[in-house]
């Protein structure tokens, strides 16, 4: 075991037994409450600051580490189970360094859902880029890179439905989140029904493989879950029904396992949920997919927040927007979302948290990375960052007109605030227990809201478009 990792054991020992948060600690010894976060990362520290920690965990009497604790076992059998202790500790330590997935947080991501209206706003910016499509026979084909509740798929559908009202419509959603899948599937009896010229098509396959509809490895292609489901009847009632009983078979194809590198989940077991109305079979023919016979060409691929906005820049464009790009049909375009910042909602976490920058990498950055990354391979794409007046827009948090610009905000409306814009900012939750210990935070929350009269929070989108031919 490195010296780092015994420092961060040491430290983990002690904040155990004082009850503090790692970020009190930082504070209180070296005067920065990321410290410990960042020597999680890997980030390099003098020794004379781990002279200071050390010194300072052992005048306060409270360090439970390895080495320093009292033994009256002999020396034999205290270095045996000093070992044991530090295999342990050291996995916990890579554990939590893993285990954390902000998105998998499900009550902060339903009463943002609830609260603030991203999803109304994206899918009528997803809508815009539908006016720029040709799709070609024998179907317009849409890829959803990453479905969530399903709110903005359900929206661009019924835009598509208002533009396309005759042609077959192709539909590949990825979701990883089986209660995601669930709510999303919800939704769809009534598209159905409105436009039975549907095929979707929900899996679970990496941002990689999920295009294509193929997992990468022999392995995973070898155990492919495909199940293909015509829908019985002419309703949204009997479609409802049919996709409710889908249920156990949903559960066991959406397993999950945690990545013992990145603490990401990653399927168990690769599937694919193929869903399109039975009495629409034979006209559906040509575009149902079936197993290893699948290409990509999407006229509209929709990547709203596909990645958490603090993820470095190289990771944004390998693993989810260059593979995307590579899936465009000639003609197809690419609409990527993600959050911008300069808005009310980060005011409020920079009143807490003054130094907070979560929104890493721009739009230019990162179309600038991914053209590197593909330019000489995919000359037909164009990567078009638009200026500022269209590029940006905001979406707000529901209030009544009467709850904002007086004193007495109510603590419901404060606290739901406030979940907004640490869900936005990708606040862990170990930091916020650290400032909800008192009213600050809601102080902070209340001089925002009554200064901008409301919260609202600010995306910027970008496309990537391949020519025509």
């Amino acid at each position: 075991m490195d010296e780092q990792t015994k420092l961060i054991l040491e430290i983990e020992n002690h904040c155990r037994e004082t009850g503090w948060a790692e970020s009190t600690f930082g504070r209180r010894v070296v005067n920065d409450g990321k410290f410990v976060g960042r020597l999680r990362d890997g980030k390099g520290v003098t020794t004379s600051t781990v002279a200071k920690v050390r010194a300072y965990i052992e005048e306060t009497g409270k360090s439970s580490s390895a080495e320093d604790s009292p033994s009256e076992a002999g020396p034999s059998s205290r270095k045996t189970k000093n070992k044991k202790s530090d295999a342990k500790q050291k996995k916990q330590v890579e554990l939590k360094k893993t285990a954390f997935r902000f998105y998998d947080n499900r009550q902060k991501y339903l009463m943002f859902v609830n609260t603030c209206s991203e999803k109304w706003v994206v899918a009528e910016r997803a809508g815009m880029e539908l006016a720029h499509i040709h799709p070609q026979p024998p179907a317009l084909r849409l890829f959803d890179a990453g479905m969530g509740d399903g709110t903005v798929l359900t929206g661009v559908m019924r835009e598509m439905h208002r533009r396309f009202r005759t042609l077959p419509f192709y539909i590949v959603g990825k979701e990883i989140s089986l209660e995601d899948v669930r709510l999303s599937l919800e939704k769809m009896s009534d598209r159905f029904h409105e436009h039975p010229a549907t095929v979707l098509v929900v899996t679970n396959l990496y941002y990689t493989e999920a295009p294509w509809l193929t997992p990468r490895s022999m392995q995973a292609a070898a155990t492919l879950n495909w199940m293909d489901v015509p829908l019985a009847g002419d309703s949204a009632h009997e479609f409802h029904e049919q996709i409710k009983d889908l249920q156990p078979a949903l559960s066991d194809g959406w397993q999950v396992r945690a990545s013992e590198k990145t603490g990401n989940p990653l399927y168990v077991r690769p599937s694919v949920l193929v869903l399109y109305r039975e009495d629409h079979k034979f006209l559906l023919d040509q575009v149902i997919p079936r197993p290893g016979q699948n290409r990509a060409d999407y006229d509209l691929v929709l990547a709203s927040q596909p990645y958490r906005a603090r993820m470095p820049v190289d990771f944004k464009v390998k693993k989810v927007i260059a593979p995307l790009a590579r899936a465009l049909a000639p003609g197809g375009r690419l609409l990527g979302v993600h959050s911008a910042g300069g808005d009310p909602g980060l005011e409020i976490i920079r009143r807490v948290w003054p130094e907070e920058n979560p929104f890493i990498t721009n739009r230019h950055e990162l179309l600038k990375s991914l053209k590197k990354e593909l330019g000489k391979t995919h000359r037909d794409l164009n990567y078009n960052t638009y200026a500022d007046k269209r590029a940006l827009f905001r979406y707000d948090m529901h209030t009544l007109p009467s709850e904002i610009g007086n004193e007495s905000i109510g603590t419901s409306t404060l606290l739901a605030a406030w979940n907004a814009a640490t869900y936005v900012a990708q606040i862990e939750d170990e930091r916020l227990e650290d400032v909800m210990m008192d009213h600050a935070y809601l102080d902070a929350t209340r001089d925002v809201l009554n200064e901008y009269n409301g919260l609202w929070f600010n995306d910027e989108s970008f496309v990537v478009s391949r020519r025509r031919g």
